[in-house]
Protein backbone atom coordinates (compact mmCIF):
# COMPACT_ATOMS: atom_id res chain seq x y z
CA UNK A 1 0.00 0.00 0.00
CA UNK A 2 3.24 2.28 0.31
CA UNK A 3 2.85 2.72 -3.55
CA UNK A 4 -0.34 3.53 -3.58
CA UNK A 5 -0.11 6.14 -0.92
CA UNK A 6 2.83 7.27 -2.95
CA UNK A 7 0.15 7.66 -6.46
CA UNK A 8 -2.59 9.65 -4.54
CA UNK A 9 0.03 11.97 -2.47
CA UNK A 10 1.37 12.85 -5.90
CA UNK A 11 -1.74 13.72 -7.38
CA UNK A 12 -2.94 15.58 -4.44
CA UNK A 13 0.30 17.60 -4.16
CA UNK A 14 0.12 18.36 -7.74
CA UNK A 15 -2.32 21.41 -9.16
CA UNK A 16 -2.06 19.66 -12.72
CA UNK A 17 -2.70 16.49 -12.10
CA UNK A 18 -5.60 17.38 -9.30
CA UNK A 19 -7.23 19.65 -12.69
CA UNK A 20 -6.85 16.64 -14.97
CA UNK A 21 -8.52 14.11 -12.45
CA UNK A 22 -11.36 16.53 -12.20
CA UNK A 23 -11.51 17.32 -16.06
CA UNK A 24 -11.60 13.42 -16.35
CA UNK A 25 -14.06 12.26 -14.08
CA UNK A 26 -16.25 15.24 -15.56
CA UNK A 27 -15.72 14.02 -19.14
CA UNK A 28 -16.00 10.54 -17.71
CA UNK A 29 -19.75 11.72 -16.23
CA UNK A 30 -20.86 13.65 -19.34
CA UNK A 31 -19.70 11.06 -21.84
CA UNK A 32 -21.48 8.69 -20.36
CA UNK A 33 -24.46 10.10 -20.01
CA UNK A 34 -24.96 11.62 -23.55
CA UNK A 35 -24.95 7.51 -24.25
CA UNK A 36 -28.47 7.75 -23.65
CA UNK A 37 -29.73 10.72 -25.88
CA UNK A 38 -27.54 9.35 -28.68
CA UNK A 39 -28.28 5.81 -28.26
CA UNK A 40 -25.64 3.65 -27.69
CA UNK A 41 -27.12 2.62 -24.51
CA UNK A 42 -30.96 2.15 -25.31
CA UNK A 43 -33.68 2.74 -22.11
CA UNK A 44 -36.77 0.56 -21.65
CA UNK A 45 -39.01 0.07 -19.12
CA UNK A 46 -39.58 -3.81 -18.94
CA UNK A 47 -36.93 -6.10 -20.07
CA UNK A 48 -37.59 -9.21 -21.68
CA UNK A 49 -39.18 -12.52 -20.14
CA UNK A 50 -38.60 -16.02 -21.29
CA UNK A 51 -41.53 -17.89 -20.78
CA UNK A 52 -43.06 -21.18 -21.29
CA UNK A 53 -46.32 -19.79 -23.52
CA UNK A 54 -47.41 -16.97 -25.84
CA UNK A 55 -50.38 -16.75 -27.51
CA UNK A 56 -51.22 -15.40 -30.76
CA UNK A 57 -54.29 -13.15 -31.41
CA UNK A 58 -56.09 -13.18 -34.79
CA UNK A 59 -58.71 -10.85 -35.47
CA UNK A 60 -60.38 -10.59 -38.69
CA UNK A 61 -62.14 -7.64 -39.88
CA UNK A 62 -65.65 -7.45 -37.98
CA UNK A 63 -68.62 -9.26 -40.38
CA UNK A 64 -65.62 -12.16 -40.92
CA UNK A 65 -67.32 -15.86 -40.88
CA UNK A 66 -66.28 -18.21 -38.84
CA UNK A 67 -65.08 -20.49 -41.87
CA UNK A 68 -62.82 -17.99 -42.54
CA UNK A 69 -61.57 -17.52 -39.18
CA UNK A 70 -61.02 -20.80 -39.07
CA UNK A 71 -58.61 -20.84 -42.41
CA UNK A 72 -56.60 -18.04 -40.70
CA UNK A 73 -56.20 -20.09 -37.45
CA UNK A 74 -55.15 -22.94 -39.01
CA UNK A 75 -52.69 -21.53 -41.32
CA UNK A 76 -51.16 -19.85 -37.93
CA UNK A 77 -51.27 -23.40 -36.19
CA UNK A 78 -49.41 -25.18 -39.38
CA UNK A 79 -46.18 -23.15 -38.84
CA UNK A 80 -46.64 -22.94 -35.44
CA UNK A 81 -46.45 -27.22 -35.73
CA UNK A 82 -43.05 -27.56 -37.27
CA UNK A 83 -41.26 -25.75 -34.32
CA UNK A 84 -39.33 -28.05 -32.12
CA UNK A 85 -39.71 -26.82 -29.12
CA UNK A 86 -43.67 -26.13 -29.02
CA UNK A 87 -45.28 -29.24 -27.21
CA UNK A 88 -48.81 -28.75 -27.58
CA UNK A 89 -50.84 -26.08 -29.19
CA UNK A 90 -54.25 -24.74 -28.22
CA UNK A 91 -57.13 -23.14 -30.10
CA UNK A 92 -60.47 -21.28 -29.65
CA UNK A 93 -62.11 -20.41 -32.64
CA UNK A 94 -64.84 -17.57 -31.77
CA UNK A 95 -63.64 -16.51 -28.37
CA UNK A 96 -60.81 -15.81 -25.92
CA UNK A 97 -58.56 -18.55 -24.14
CA UNK A 98 -59.03 -18.65 -20.15
CA UNK A 99 -57.63 -15.76 -18.34
CA UNK A 100 -54.41 -15.70 -18.33
CA UNK A 101 -51.85 -13.01 -16.61
CA UNK A 102 -51.61 -10.56 -19.89
CA UNK A 103 -55.15 -11.24 -21.13
CA UNK A 104 -56.72 -10.08 -18.03
CA UNK A 105 -55.75 -6.62 -19.69
CA UNK A 106 -55.62 -7.48 -23.23
CA UNK A 107 -59.56 -7.97 -23.08
CA UNK A 108 -59.35 -11.68 -24.08
CA UNK A 109 -62.31 -12.79 -21.89
CA UNK A 110 -64.18 -10.30 -24.05
CA UNK A 111 -63.86 -12.04 -27.27
CA UNK A 112 -66.54 -13.36 -28.36
CA UNK A 113 -67.76 -13.31 -32.40
CA UNK A 114 -66.60 -15.27 -35.51
CA UNK A 115 -63.88 -13.24 -36.39
CA UNK A 116 -61.91 -13.73 -33.62
CA UNK A 117 -59.72 -16.80 -32.75
CA UNK A 118 -56.54 -16.90 -30.43
CA UNK A 119 -53.92 -19.91 -30.54
CA UNK A 120 -51.88 -20.66 -26.83
CA UNK A 121 -48.20 -22.01 -27.71
CA UNK A 122 -47.10 -24.20 -24.76
CA UNK A 123 -42.95 -24.44 -25.04
CA UNK A 124 -40.46 -26.84 -23.40
CA UNK A 125 -39.14 -25.64 -19.96
CA UNK A 126 -37.14 -21.99 -20.44
CA UNK A 127 -34.62 -24.06 -19.06
CA UNK A 128 -34.07 -26.79 -20.92
CA UNK A 129 -33.90 -24.61 -24.48
CA UNK A 130 -31.39 -22.40 -25.94
CA UNK A 131 -34.07 -19.87 -27.30
CA UNK A 132 -35.45 -17.70 -25.50
CA UNK A 133 -39.84 -17.24 -25.73
CA UNK A 134 -39.60 -13.63 -26.96
CA UNK A 135 -36.60 -14.37 -29.76
CA UNK A 136 -39.15 -17.16 -31.17
CA UNK A 137 -41.48 -14.57 -31.65
CA UNK A 138 -39.32 -11.91 -32.69
CA UNK A 139 -38.95 -14.48 -35.68
CA UNK A 140 -41.82 -16.56 -36.27
CA UNK A 141 -43.85 -13.09 -36.38
CA UNK A 142 -43.33 -11.77 -40.26
CA UNK A 143 -43.37 -15.45 -41.54
CA UNK A 144 -46.81 -15.99 -39.80
CA UNK A 145 -48.27 -12.18 -41.00
CA UNK A 146 -46.74 -12.68 -44.25
CA UNK A 147 -48.27 -16.55 -44.64
CA UNK A 148 -51.82 -16.16 -42.62
CA UNK A 149 -52.58 -12.29 -42.91
CA UNK A 150 -52.63 -12.64 -46.51
CA UNK A 151 -55.64 -14.97 -46.69
CA UNK A 152 -58.45 -12.40 -45.66
CA UNK A 153 -57.99 -8.96 -46.13
CA UNK A 154 -57.27 -6.78 -43.12
CA UNK A 155 -56.75 -9.14 -40.69
CA UNK A 156 -54.31 -8.05 -37.75
CA UNK A 157 -52.32 -10.76 -36.06
CA UNK A 158 -50.85 -10.33 -32.60
CA UNK A 159 -48.14 -12.00 -31.07
CA UNK A 160 -48.89 -11.73 -27.67
CA UNK A 161 -46.44 -12.87 -24.80
CA UNK A 162 -46.23 -12.84 -21.20
CA UNK A 163 -45.27 -9.19 -19.60
CA UNK A 164 -41.99 -9.26 -17.43
CA UNK A 165 -43.98 -6.39 -15.33
CA UNK A 166 -47.48 -5.10 -14.80
CA UNK A 167 -49.50 -6.16 -18.05
CA UNK A 168 -50.52 -3.43 -20.29
CA UNK A 169 -52.74 -2.89 -23.16
CA UNK A 170 -49.88 -2.72 -25.04
CA UNK A 171 -46.67 -1.55 -25.49
CA UNK A 172 -47.34 1.50 -26.97
CA UNK A 173 -51.30 2.94 -26.78
CA UNK A 174 -52.95 5.89 -28.41
CA UNK A 175 -55.94 7.33 -26.92
CA UNK A 176 -58.10 8.88 -29.27
CA UNK A 177 -60.33 11.40 -28.15
CA UNK A 178 -63.12 13.33 -29.95
CA UNK A 179 -66.83 13.95 -30.03
CA UNK A 180 -67.49 13.64 -33.80
CA UNK A 181 -67.29 9.39 -33.90
CA UNK A 182 -66.98 9.30 -37.96
CA UNK A 183 -63.45 11.89 -37.88
CA UNK A 184 -62.47 10.22 -34.45
CA UNK A 185 -62.33 6.83 -36.69
CA UNK A 186 -60.52 8.49 -39.39
CA UNK A 187 -57.91 10.40 -36.73
CA UNK A 188 -57.41 6.93 -35.59
CA UNK A 189 -56.64 5.19 -38.88
CA UNK A 190 -53.97 8.43 -39.86
CA UNK A 191 -52.10 7.24 -36.12
CA UNK A 192 -52.53 3.43 -37.05
CA UNK A 193 -50.54 4.24 -41.11
CA UNK A 194 -48.30 6.13 -39.23
CA UNK A 195 -47.20 3.55 -36.69
CA UNK A 196 -47.53 1.16 -39.32
CA UNK A 197 -44.63 3.16 -41.00
CA UNK A 198 -42.86 3.53 -37.68
CA UNK A 199 -39.31 1.50 -37.27
CA UNK A 200 -39.69 -1.09 -34.58
CA UNK A 201 -43.18 -0.84 -34.07
CA UNK A 202 -45.41 -4.09 -35.29
CA UNK A 203 -49.18 -5.66 -34.87
CA UNK A 204 -50.44 -2.35 -35.03
CA UNK A 205 -54.04 -2.15 -34.72
CA UNK A 206 -57.20 -0.32 -34.47
CA UNK A 207 -59.60 -1.30 -31.33
CA UNK A 208 -62.48 -0.23 -32.82
CA UNK A 209 -65.58 -2.24 -35.14
CA UNK A 210 -65.26 -2.02 -39.12
CA UNK A 211 -68.78 -0.28 -40.31
CA UNK A 212 -70.04 -3.37 -42.81
CA UNK A 213 -74.16 -3.85 -44.34
CA UNK A 214 -75.72 -6.45 -42.74
CA UNK A 215 -79.48 -7.78 -43.05
CA UNK A 216 -82.15 -8.29 -40.70
CA UNK A 217 -84.59 -11.03 -41.49
CA UNK A 218 -87.86 -10.17 -39.86
CA UNK A 219 -90.65 -12.65 -40.12
CA UNK A 220 -93.92 -10.92 -41.35
CA UNK A 221 -96.88 -11.58 -39.28
CA UNK A 222 -99.61 -10.73 -41.69
CA UNK A 223 -97.85 -12.73 -44.65
CA UNK A 224 -97.34 -15.78 -42.24
CA UNK A 225 -100.67 -16.08 -41.11
CA UNK A 226 -102.11 -15.84 -44.71
CA UNK A 227 -99.81 -18.17 -45.72
CA UNK A 228 -101.46 -20.86 -42.86
CA UNK A 229 -97.96 -20.86 -41.19
CA UNK A 230 -96.94 -20.10 -37.39
CA UNK A 231 -94.47 -17.52 -36.06
CA UNK A 232 -92.79 -20.28 -34.41
CA UNK A 233 -91.90 -22.37 -37.50
CA UNK A 234 -90.29 -19.56 -39.35
CA UNK A 235 -88.14 -18.82 -36.38
CA UNK A 236 -87.01 -22.21 -35.96
CA UNK A 237 -86.10 -23.17 -39.56
CA UNK A 238 -83.53 -19.82 -39.33
CA UNK A 239 -81.99 -21.19 -36.30
CA UNK A 240 -81.78 -24.56 -37.54
CA UNK A 241 -80.25 -23.18 -40.94
CA UNK A 242 -77.76 -20.72 -39.68
CA UNK A 243 -77.07 -21.05 -35.63
CA UNK A 244 -78.53 -24.49 -35.17
CA UNK A 245 -80.38 -25.93 -32.42
CA UNK A 246 -81.58 -28.75 -30.52
CA UNK A 247 -84.32 -31.24 -32.05
CA UNK A 248 -84.43 -33.93 -29.84
CA UNK A 249 -82.02 -36.13 -26.98
CA UNK A 250 -80.79 -39.14 -27.05
CA UNK A 251 -80.78 -41.99 -24.72
CA UNK A 252 -77.28 -43.73 -23.15
CA UNK A 253 -76.96 -47.03 -21.22
CA UNK A 254 -73.43 -45.12 -21.12
CA UNK A 255 -74.09 -41.70 -19.73
CA UNK A 256 -76.21 -41.27 -16.85
CA UNK A 257 -78.51 -37.93 -18.79
CA UNK A 258 -80.06 -37.04 -22.32
CA UNK A 259 -77.76 -36.34 -24.79
CA UNK A 260 -79.07 -33.54 -26.75
CA UNK A 261 -79.54 -33.65 -30.87
CA UNK A 262 -77.91 -30.49 -31.97
CA UNK A 263 -79.35 -30.25 -35.74
CA UNK A 264 -77.79 -27.38 -38.34
CA UNK A 265 -77.01 -26.81 -42.11
CA UNK A 266 -73.27 -27.66 -42.90
CA UNK A 267 -70.73 -25.44 -43.79
CA UNK A 268 -71.30 -25.36 -47.45
CA UNK A 269 -75.05 -25.68 -47.55
CA UNK A 270 -75.08 -22.66 -44.91
CA UNK A 271 -72.93 -19.81 -47.44
CA UNK A 272 -74.39 -17.10 -49.42
CA UNK A 273 -74.00 -17.34 -53.78
CA UNK A 274 -73.00 -13.22 -52.83
CA UNK A 275 -72.91 -11.01 -50.23
CA UNK A 276 -75.86 -9.17 -51.55
CA UNK A 277 -79.92 -8.45 -50.82
CA UNK A 278 -80.14 -10.96 -53.74
CA UNK A 279 -77.43 -13.84 -52.36
CA UNK A 280 -79.93 -13.53 -49.07
CA UNK A 281 -82.88 -13.89 -50.81
CA UNK A 282 -81.83 -16.65 -53.03
CA UNK A 283 -80.53 -18.32 -50.28
CA UNK A 284 -83.96 -17.70 -48.09
CA UNK A 285 -85.85 -19.44 -51.13
CA UNK A 286 -84.61 -22.23 -51.14
CA UNK A 287 -86.08 -22.89 -47.31
CA UNK A 288 -89.94 -24.39 -47.35
CA UNK A 289 -92.50 -24.61 -45.31
CA UNK A 290 -95.40 -26.89 -44.98
CA UNK A 291 -98.26 -24.86 -44.22
CA UNK A 292 -101.43 -25.95 -42.26
CA UNK A 293 -102.79 -26.97 -46.13
CA UNK A 294 -100.11 -29.28 -47.08
CA UNK A 295 -98.52 -26.67 -49.55
CA UNK A 296 -94.72 -25.41 -49.41
CA UNK A 297 -94.54 -22.20 -48.84
CA UNK A 298 -90.83 -20.34 -49.53
CA UNK A 299 -89.09 -18.81 -46.42
CA UNK A 300 -88.13 -15.33 -48.32
CA UNK A 301 -92.25 -15.12 -49.08
CA UNK A 302 -93.03 -14.85 -45.01
CA UNK A 303 -90.40 -12.62 -44.11
CA UNK A 304 -88.83 -8.81 -44.24
CA UNK A 305 -85.37 -8.25 -45.51
CA UNK A 306 -83.96 -5.53 -44.16
CA UNK A 307 -80.47 -3.96 -45.68
CA UNK A 308 -78.60 -2.09 -42.22
CA UNK A 309 -75.42 -1.04 -40.74
CA UNK A 310 -73.81 -2.55 -37.77
CA UNK A 311 -73.40 -1.25 -34.58
CA UNK A 312 -70.00 -0.39 -33.24
CA UNK A 313 -68.69 -1.53 -29.71
CA UNK A 314 -68.85 1.78 -27.91
CA UNK A 315 -65.40 2.26 -25.98
CA UNK A 316 -65.30 4.99 -22.70
CA UNK A 317 -63.06 5.83 -20.34
CA UNK A 318 -63.64 8.99 -17.63
CA UNK A 319 -67.19 9.11 -19.87
CA UNK A 320 -65.30 9.89 -23.01
CA UNK A 321 -65.82 8.23 -25.37
CA UNK A 322 -62.42 7.34 -27.37
CA UNK A 323 -61.16 4.96 -30.12
CA UNK A 324 -57.70 2.96 -28.61
CA UNK A 325 -54.69 2.42 -31.31
CA UNK A 326 -51.79 -0.29 -30.73
CA UNK A 327 -48.82 -1.50 -31.08
CA UNK A 328 -46.33 -3.55 -29.59
CA UNK A 329 -41.97 -3.30 -30.06
CA UNK A 330 -40.07 -6.15 -31.39
CA UNK A 331 -36.84 -6.12 -29.34
CA UNK A 332 -36.48 -1.96 -29.17
CA UNK A 333 -37.44 0.16 -26.15
CA UNK A 334 -41.13 1.95 -26.74
CA UNK A 335 -39.69 5.18 -26.06
CA UNK A 336 -37.66 5.61 -29.56
CA UNK A 337 -40.07 4.37 -32.03
CA UNK A 338 -42.98 6.76 -29.70
CA UNK A 339 -40.45 9.64 -30.32
CA UNK A 340 -40.07 9.15 -34.06
CA UNK A 341 -44.14 8.52 -34.26
CA UNK A 342 -44.86 11.57 -32.53
CA UNK A 343 -42.65 13.89 -34.54
CA UNK A 344 -44.29 12.39 -37.88
CA UNK A 345 -47.87 12.69 -36.52
CA UNK A 346 -47.41 16.13 -35.32
CA UNK A 347 -45.79 17.21 -39.36
CA UNK A 348 -48.34 14.85 -41.01
CA UNK A 349 -51.45 16.30 -38.90
CA UNK A 350 -50.76 20.02 -39.03
CA UNK A 351 -51.69 20.72 -42.67
CA UNK A 352 -55.78 19.83 -41.36
CA UNK A 353 -55.30 20.66 -37.15
CA UNK A 354 -53.54 23.10 -34.89
CA UNK A 355 -51.44 20.84 -32.79
CA UNK A 356 -50.49 21.81 -29.29
CA UNK A 357 -48.18 19.85 -26.67
CA UNK A 358 -49.04 18.79 -23.41
CA UNK A 359 -47.04 20.89 -20.98
CA UNK A 360 -43.45 19.26 -20.16
CA UNK A 361 -44.82 20.12 -16.20
CA UNK A 362 -47.25 17.41 -16.65
CA UNK A 363 -44.65 14.78 -16.58
CA UNK A 364 -46.92 11.37 -17.08
CA UNK A 365 -48.39 13.35 -20.13
CA UNK A 366 -45.69 15.42 -21.85
CA UNK A 367 -46.56 13.57 -25.08
CA UNK A 368 -49.75 13.99 -24.94
CA UNK A 369 -51.38 16.15 -28.07
CA UNK A 370 -54.38 18.09 -28.52
CA UNK A 371 -55.48 18.80 -32.12
CA UNK A 372 -57.70 21.78 -33.16
CA UNK A 373 -59.45 21.41 -36.56
CA UNK A 374 -58.82 23.99 -38.95
CA UNK A 375 -62.12 23.92 -40.28
CA UNK A 376 -64.79 23.01 -37.83
CA UNK A 377 -62.77 24.19 -34.77
CA UNK A 378 -63.59 20.66 -33.10
CA UNK A 379 -61.11 19.25 -30.43
CA UNK A 380 -59.62 16.51 -30.61
CA UNK A 381 -56.99 14.53 -28.21
CA UNK A 382 -54.44 11.96 -28.64
CA UNK A 383 -53.24 10.42 -25.21
CA UNK A 384 -50.56 8.35 -25.30
CA UNK A 385 -50.75 5.31 -23.08
CA UNK A 386 -49.96 1.43 -22.58
CA UNK A 387 -46.42 0.54 -21.37
CA UNK A 388 -45.05 3.88 -22.55
CA UNK A 389 -47.22 5.48 -19.42
CA UNK A 390 -46.02 2.97 -17.01
CA UNK A 391 -42.73 3.80 -18.10
CA UNK A 392 -43.12 7.57 -17.38
CA UNK A 393 -44.53 6.95 -14.09
CA UNK A 394 -41.91 4.56 -12.95
CA UNK A 395 -39.19 6.53 -13.70
CA UNK A 396 -40.88 9.89 -12.19
CA UNK A 397 -41.37 7.26 -9.19
CA UNK A 398 -37.66 6.19 -9.31
CA UNK A 399 -36.43 9.94 -9.98
CA UNK A 400 -39.02 10.84 -6.83
CA UNK A 401 -36.89 7.81 -4.79
CA UNK A 402 -33.30 8.82 -6.00
CA UNK A 403 -34.15 12.75 -5.32
CA UNK A 404 -35.10 11.53 -1.58
CA UNK A 405 -32.64 9.04 -1.04
CA UNK A 406 -29.84 11.78 -2.29
CA UNK A 407 -31.60 14.48 0.03
CA UNK A 408 -31.89 11.85 2.98
CA UNK A 409 -28.01 11.37 3.02
CA UNK A 410 -27.39 14.87 2.61
CA UNK A 411 -29.27 15.87 5.29
CA UNK A 412 -27.53 12.45 7.90
CA UNK A 413 -23.72 13.62 6.52
CA UNK A 414 -24.80 17.51 7.29
CA UNK A 415 -25.71 16.51 10.97
CA UNK A 416 -22.84 14.32 11.86
CA UNK A 417 -20.25 16.40 10.49
CA UNK A 418 -22.20 19.66 10.71
CA UNK A 419 -20.19 20.67 7.67
CA UNK A 420 -21.94 21.68 3.90
CA UNK A 421 -18.39 20.83 2.29
CA UNK A 422 -17.63 17.21 3.62
CA UNK A 423 -21.66 16.28 3.03
CA UNK A 424 -21.47 17.77 -0.76
CA UNK A 425 -17.85 15.50 -1.09
CA UNK A 426 -20.12 12.75 -0.01
CA UNK A 427 -23.06 13.01 -2.19
CA UNK A 428 -20.77 13.94 -5.52
CA UNK A 429 -19.15 10.71 -4.82
CA UNK A 430 -22.35 8.86 -4.31
CA UNK A 431 -23.68 10.41 -8.36
CA UNK A 432 -20.63 9.70 -9.94
CA UNK A 433 -21.48 5.87 -9.84
CA UNK A 434 -23.74 6.42 -12.74
CA UNK A 435 -20.63 6.17 -15.19
CA UNK A 436 -20.35 2.69 -14.14
CA UNK A 437 -23.98 1.86 -14.44
CA UNK A 438 -23.98 3.04 -18.08
CA UNK A 439 -20.86 2.24 -18.84
CA UNK A 440 -21.66 -1.27 -17.58
CA UNK A 441 -24.73 -0.96 -19.83
CA UNK A 442 -22.81 -0.48 -22.62
CA UNK A 443 -20.54 -3.01 -22.04
CA UNK A 444 -23.51 -5.79 -21.49
CA UNK A 445 -25.06 -4.89 -25.14
CA UNK A 446 -21.63 -5.43 -26.87
CA UNK A 447 -20.91 -9.27 -25.21
CA UNK A 448 -24.85 -10.08 -25.54
CA UNK A 449 -26.44 -11.73 -28.58
CA UNK A 450 -29.66 -9.26 -27.57
CA UNK A 451 -29.81 -5.68 -27.13
CA UNK A 452 -28.79 -4.89 -23.23
CA UNK A 453 -31.18 -2.47 -22.21
CA UNK A 454 -30.89 0.04 -19.32
CA UNK A 455 -34.05 -0.74 -17.32
CA UNK A 456 -36.16 -0.10 -14.34
CA UNK A 457 -34.37 -2.55 -12.44
CA UNK A 458 -31.11 -0.96 -13.74
CA UNK A 459 -32.65 2.23 -11.59
CA UNK A 460 -33.21 0.12 -8.71
CA UNK A 461 -29.02 -1.12 -8.41
CA UNK A 462 -28.17 2.40 -8.90
CA UNK A 463 -30.03 3.51 -5.85
CA UNK A 464 -28.63 1.14 -3.81
CA UNK A 465 -25.41 2.23 -5.10
CA UNK A 466 -25.72 5.35 -2.83
CA UNK A 467 -25.69 3.71 0.12
CA UNK A 468 -22.39 2.02 -0.84
CA UNK A 469 -20.92 4.83 -2.75
CA UNK A 470 -21.36 7.05 0.41
CA UNK A 471 -19.43 4.72 3.12
CA UNK A 472 -16.34 4.13 0.98
CA UNK A 473 -16.40 8.45 1.43
CA UNK A 474 -17.38 7.82 4.66
CA UNK A 475 -14.08 5.61 5.44
CA UNK A 476 -11.88 8.10 4.13
CA UNK A 477 -12.96 11.47 5.54
CA UNK A 478 -13.24 9.89 8.85
CA UNK A 479 -9.86 7.83 8.97
CA UNK A 480 -8.13 11.37 7.28
CA UNK A 481 -9.93 13.15 9.80
CA UNK A 482 -8.74 11.01 12.86
CA UNK A 483 -5.18 11.30 11.49
CA UNK A 484 -4.74 14.74 11.07
CA UNK A 485 -6.67 16.04 14.45
CA UNK A 486 -4.88 12.65 17.01
CA UNK A 487 -1.40 11.96 15.06
CA UNK A 488 -1.30 15.85 13.74
CA UNK A 489 -0.06 14.41 10.62
CA UNK A 490 -0.17 16.98 7.71
CA UNK A 491 -3.29 17.53 5.72
CA UNK A 492 -2.43 16.02 2.06
CA UNK A 493 -0.18 13.11 3.83
CA UNK A 494 -3.22 12.09 5.92
CA UNK A 495 -5.74 12.01 3.08
CA UNK A 496 -2.74 9.80 1.21
CA UNK A 497 -2.21 7.48 4.27
CA UNK A 498 -6.38 7.15 4.76
CA UNK A 499 -7.24 6.61 1.27
CA UNK A 500 -3.75 3.81 0.87
CA UNK A 501 -5.20 2.08 4.28
CA UNK A 502 -8.63 2.05 3.38
CA UNK A 503 -8.43 0.95 0.04
CA UNK A 504 -7.89 -2.57 0.84
CA UNK A 505 -11.41 -3.12 2.61
CA UNK A 506 -13.22 -0.64 -0.22
CA UNK A 507 -11.78 -3.33 -2.81
CA UNK A 508 -12.56 -6.22 -0.50
CA UNK A 509 -16.94 -4.75 -0.01
CA UNK A 510 -16.76 -4.28 -4.03
CA UNK A 511 -15.36 -7.55 -4.98
CA UNK A 512 -18.02 -9.40 -2.85
CA UNK A 513 -20.62 -7.10 -4.32
CA UNK A 514 -19.55 -8.18 -8.13
CA UNK A 515 -19.37 -11.44 -7.39
CA UNK A 516 -22.55 -11.67 -5.88
CA UNK A 517 -24.41 -9.41 -8.51
CA UNK A 518 -22.94 -12.00 -11.24
CA UNK A 519 -25.43 -14.21 -10.36
CA UNK A 520 -27.81 -11.98 -11.21
CA UNK A 521 -26.01 -10.48 -14.54
CA UNK A 522 -27.82 -13.19 -16.92
CA UNK A 523 -30.73 -13.24 -15.60
CA UNK A 524 -33.22 -11.56 -18.50
CA UNK A 525 -35.50 -9.58 -15.86
CA UNK A 526 -33.23 -8.70 -13.20
CA UNK A 527 -29.80 -8.75 -15.45
CA UNK A 528 -30.24 -5.04 -15.56
CA UNK A 529 -29.83 -4.69 -11.59
CA UNK A 530 -26.82 -7.04 -11.35
CA UNK A 531 -24.99 -5.29 -14.08
CA UNK A 532 -25.81 -1.53 -12.81
CA UNK A 533 -24.44 -3.29 -9.25
CA UNK A 534 -21.17 -4.60 -10.78
CA UNK A 535 -21.26 -1.13 -12.95
CA UNK A 536 -21.79 1.09 -10.45
CA UNK A 537 -19.57 -0.64 -7.93
CA UNK A 538 -16.37 -0.48 -9.94
CA UNK A 539 -16.74 3.41 -10.74
CA UNK A 540 -17.69 3.89 -7.06
CA UNK A 541 -14.21 2.12 -6.27
CA UNK A 542 -12.42 4.81 -8.83
CA UNK A 543 -14.33 7.64 -7.77
CA UNK A 544 -13.85 6.69 -4.09
CA UNK A 545 -9.90 6.25 -4.51
CA UNK A 546 -8.86 8.48 -6.68
CA UNK A 547 -11.15 11.41 -7.12
CA UNK A 548 -12.68 12.00 -3.05
CA UNK A 549 -9.15 12.44 -2.05
CA UNK A 550 -8.58 15.06 -4.17
CA UNK A 551 -12.15 16.61 -3.25
CA UNK A 552 -10.87 16.21 0.31
CA UNK A 553 -7.60 17.95 -0.52
CA UNK A 554 -9.66 21.12 -1.98
CA UNK A 555 -12.06 21.39 1.22
CA UNK A 556 -11.04 23.96 3.96
CA UNK A 557 -13.62 21.76 6.10
CA UNK A 558 -11.01 18.51 6.33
Amino acid sequence: MKLYEKFVYKIINSKFLKFLVIILTLLALGASVMMLPTKIVLAKMLPGKSANTYSVYIDLPTGSSIQETKKVNECVIDILKKEKEVINIESFLGEGSPLDYAGLVKGSGFKSSENVAEVVVNLTDKHERQERSYTMVHRLRPVIKKECERLKNGTVIKMVEQPAGPPTLASIVVEVYGDNLNKTREISKRVATVLKKTKGLVDVDVMDDDIFTKYNVLPNIDKIQKSGLSVEQVQKILYLAFEGMGVGVKNSEDYPSQIEIFLRLDESSGRFETDSLKGVKNKLSSFELMNQKGMMVPLSEVVNIKKAKNEPTIMHKDLKRYINVTAETDEVSQVYPLLDARETIIKEFSKDFVITKESVKNFTHMFDLTLRDKKTGKIYHLVWDGEMKVTLDTFRDLGIAFIAALVLIYVLMVIYYKSYAISSIIMSGSFLSIIGVIVGHWVADMVTTDTFFLTATSLIGFIALMGISSRNSLLLIDFAKSLIEDKKIEKKRAIAVATATRAKPIMLTAIAIILGSALLASDPIFGGLGVALIGGTIAAVAVSLIFIPVLMDNSKAI
